[in-house]
């Protein structure tokens, strides 16, 4: 950052996200990788881990943009993101050939994981 140039709240907020999420999700595909051995598996891990990665950006971005109208409405738009994603991803797993197991549970850590970094990313 430059002299007299300042970021806006909302990009400092975004890279804060963007950097915890890599690292939140490198450490659990880390654990999934080790529990899900065989290569569907770690496919179906790498695939829930971009998913989970995209959705939480998204989310993330509605939760700061609307956060000063409604912090709740705007959680419960970030959940119901989340959750949609889910759904949408449980119903495509036979058209991509993906074990439902390890893809379900890698995606619902994933999940889980980053928003529980949440309330600690917002603050940044």
């Amino acid at each position: 950052m430059t002299a007299g140039r300042r970021q806006s709240p909302i990009a400092t907020s975004l890279v804060a996200l963007a950097l915890g999420a890599v690292v939140i999700m490198a450490l659990a595909a880390l654990l999934d990788v080790t529990v899900f051995t065989s290569p569907a598996a770690r496919r179906a891990v790498q695939i829930s881990a971009a998913i989970a990665y995209a959705t939480q950006l998204a989310g993330f971005a509605i939760l700061s943009r609307l956060r000063r109208w409604n912090v709740m409405a705007a959680w419960g738009l970030s959940a119901l993101l989340r959750f949609a994603a889910l759904a949408a991803y449980a119903l495509s797993l036979k058209a991509l050939a993906l074990p439902a197991e390890s893809a379900l549970i890698s995606l619902v850590t994933f999940f889980f994981v980053t928003t529980l970094a949440e309330p600690w990313l917002l603050r940044s």
